[in-house]
Parts: C-alpha cells; structure tokens; sequence
C-alpha cells in the first residue's frame, strides 16, 4: 500500500470542507483495478459499444483537485485531467457553487430562441483573453470538433472557397470532417469512411526529428500549401500551437508567425485549435501567446467549463459576421450552466492565478525529468508548456542517432505507474510519447511523488 500525505497548507487553494472529503495524496488499498471495478467493467462489456474504449478500467466514484477515487477506495494522481478538461482542478467549488446556482434558475431556453446573460458573458471573456487586439466575436457549441467543425464552415463561408489545410501529427475530432482532419487513421478513421473532401495534410515542424528552424519548416509548409493546393482555393489553415495527440509537439521558433504572415497575405484564415492548449493549461490563457502568433481564429474547449460540455469559435468579427442568421448554432450550444461554470472557471484563473501555477508545474516537472534523462538514455526528448509537458521515448543508444520510436516502453511505464495510483497518458504518431497533463492543483510534492513512481518504472525497464 502507498500512502503519502501531503500537507494541508501546500494545497492550492479551494474550499476545505472539500479538501477534507478528497484527502490529496495517493493511495493503493487494492489490486488494480479492484473488485468493484472489476463488476462494474463486466456490466460495461454487457452494454457499451467496444468502440468506447478506456485507458484503465478503474470506475472513479470521487474527485477533487488533483485526485481520482474509485469505487474501491483506492486514490488516483491524475496526471490526464479529463484529457485536458479539469484544468481548474476536479470539483472546484467556485464552479460547482455556480453550476449548482444556476441549475437552480435556468437550466435550458435554447439562446437562438429566448436568449440569456450568461452566454453573453462567455464572449465577452473569451473576446477579452483570446489573442489579438481586435473586435471579436464567438459561437458557443458543445464539444471540441463541433468548434473545429464550425471554425472551418466559417471560414469557408468567409473566403468563398473550398480548401482546408492541417498540419501532419494532427488530431482534431471524430467526427466526419475531423476524421479527415487527423493524422493517424487507426482508431480514428478506420472502416469509417467515406471521409469528407478537399482536406490537406501539410509538412509540420518537428524540431526533435527534422532538426529544421522555424523559418526552414515554414517554407515547406508553405511550399506544400502553394503547389499542393494552391493558395486561391484554400479556405483556413487549421493548427493546433502545441499538438496534443500528436506528442506535445511544439513548433520551432518562428513557424507560427511565418505562417499567419503568409496566410494573412494570401487571404487564408489562419485558424488556433486551443482544444486541449487553451484555458491557462500551458501558463498562458491560449499556448498560441507563448510564440509570438495572433490567429484569425481561435477554438476552445476542454478546459472551458471544468467538466460540463462547452466549446466556442471566437475570432476577427469580420469573419465570424459571415454567416447568415440562422448559419450558427444548435439545441444546446453555450447552455446556460454550462456557460455559468465557464464564468466561474475564468474567474477561478484570475483570483487564485492559475497562470503561475502552470508556469510552477513546468518549471518542477521539467527539472524532475531532467534528472531522469541523466540516468536514461530512452528519454529522447522532453517538451512542452505549463501544464503540458511530454517525453518523447526511443530504444536505447538511438536518442543521437535513428531516434527509433519506443511505443513498449510507454505502454510498460503506462502500466506499471497505474499500479500505484498514478494515472498517465500515452500520446504520439507512433505512440512513443509519455505526457504530463495534470490539473493546476497538482502541487509540487505530489509531482514529486509522481516522479518517484515514474524512476521506479523507468528502473524495471533498465
């Protein structure tokens, strides 16, 4: 059994009464997963599609700030967030005073019939912290890939063409458009097509493998993008400032801005996908900040509205003034407590200054993983912002040389950590890419005690 407590002052702030109820510190009482878990998954397997999948079968009944307790009793570092959703931490009682409040005056009139305040005051904070010094306004949908769904239909709208670029290493949804949109096919794709048209997958910056600047990526993008699909029938150019599934992937210096530059010449919407980047995850409101790049566009989600559904397209009101009445919108984009928790979640990132606590975490984190590249050699790479942070793994003795991916090894670390009670995430092309995607609540002893694990992991694959 592991136990480490952690001091009740080290704690970022939030509301004792729930501090108390979720003590933060990890915890094992149980095989995992354990018994209860394991009844629950044979129910699951009874009436689930297979196609929803889980990284680990343990069923979470509790959370609160950086924990994850299952139904066993056992007691989670959760080092996934959601993917990104629980930025602000699991049940932090601003927001869930402000979903409850809410629920209690409206919870659904439809804003495209009877509108309210708070989707209102949703744009405002988004038009107030998205990049660019510029009027703005903002669609509210429900998930990611509806805002990336839409971010392009506005785009197209705008432009009067046809064309949408990505960039290789890409994930931006599951649906239809966004299937085409994604760099892997497997699982996103596959026997799932026909996909959707007229989608481009240009050359990316991947300074870990290309060794390429910002300025030498950039033209090959841009090269592909003139003689591939040429500029006149390209409608947006679709870029995720710190790729997610991709690996944590961040550009070299200078590719983001060079792009915008040649899109704003060329009349292409440059468009952000902030989905898993934005919302104070990287010590930033948007990761696009840290490099310099002010885009047309810019899509959130996840982290908007600590857990419930909630995504938005905000961007140059030019653009977004586009469509036609009627063009945007849906039955229970930017519902009214949804909206009320996405209120509380900024107000939650300026009163406690949850931009320094990204930025604390990537200096401890980062420190941490050094020392553990010193002693192995499969660290390749280490990457990342804030609260998104990556190792990038290889076969021993290949880091200087091939550099030849080492997706065992992540799946044997993967394991060995939820054995203790610390949850990590595999990510990458070729699913070689350990990442680090906590909670802004995750304090420092406990990303220590992460680390510890994560040593011990690294250790029984030495």
């Amino acid at each position: 059994m592991t136990d480490t407590q952690i001091p009740v002052e080290s704690l970022p702030a939030e509301s004792s009464a729930q501090a108390a109820a979720v003590p933060q510190e990890r915890r094992v009482v149980t095989a995992i997963p354990g018994p209860k878990s394991q009844e629950l998954h044979a129910r699951r397997t009874a009436v689930v599609s297979s196609g929803v999948s889980s990284v680990l079968p343990v069923y979470i009944e509790r959370a609160n700030g950086a924990i994850l307790v299952d139904v066993d009793g056992n007691r989670f570092l959760d080092f996934g967030a959601g993917i990104g959703v629980t930025t602000a931490g699991h049940t932090p009682a601003n927001v869930v005073e402000a979903i409850t409040g809410q629920a209690r005056d409206v919870l659904h009139t439809l804003f495209t019939i009877t509108p309210y305040e708070e989707y209102v005051r949703v744009a405002e904070l988004l038009a107030e912290h998205t990049p660019g010094d510029f009027p703005k306004k903002t669609v509210l949908v429900n998930s990611g890939a509806e805002a990336v769904e839409n971010g392009v239909k506005i785009a197209r709208k705008h432009t009067g063409r046809r064309a949408v670029a990505v960039l290789d290493h890409a994930y931006h949804g599951r649906t239809n458009l966004t299937m085409a949109m994604n760099y892997k096919a497997m699982p996103y794709a596959t026997g799932f097509g026909p996909l959707a048209g007229d989608v481009y997958h240009a050359p990316s910056s991947y300074p870990f493998r290309d060794g390429l600047s910002g300025e030498e990526a950039a033209e090959r993008t841009i090269g592909y993008l003139e003689k591939v699909v040429g500029a006149t029938d390209l409608a947006c150019l679709v870029v995720e400032p710190i790729q997610g599934e991709g690996g944590f992937m961040v550009y070299a210096d200078g590719f983001l801005p060079a792009l915008q530059e040649w899109c704003t010449a060329n009349g292409v919407v440059m468009i952000a996908d902030e989905i898993q980047s934005g919302m104070a995850r990287t010590g930033r409101y948007y990761a696009a900040e840290h490099f310099g790049w002010v885009p047309d566009l810019v899509l959130t989600a996840k982290g908007i509205a600590a857990g419930m559904p909630l995504a938005a397209v905000t961007g140059r009101a030019e653009i977004m003034d586009a469509s036609q009445p009627g063009g945007l919108g849906g039955t229970f984009g930017g519902n009214p407590v949804a909206c009320a928790a996405a209120v509380a979640v900024f107000e939650a990132i300026e009163q406690e200054d949850l931009l320094a606590e990204g930025r604390r975490i990537e200096a401890t984190l980062t420190a941490g993983l050094d020392r553990l590249r010193e002693k192995y050699d499969v660290i390749g790479d280490i990457r990342g912002r804030g609260a998104m942070i990556a190792i990038e793994l290889v076969k021993p003795g290949t880091a200087e040389t091939t550099k030849e991916p080492n997706p065992g090894a992540v799946s044997a670390l993967v394991a060995h950590a939820a054995q203790q009670g610390v949850l990590f995430l595999s990510a990458g092309t070729w699913g070689n890419v350990l990442r680090f995607l906590p909670s802004l609540r995750m304090t420092d002893e406990l990303i220590a005690d992460a680390l510890g694990v994560l040593d011990d992991a690294f250790a029984t694959l030495a």
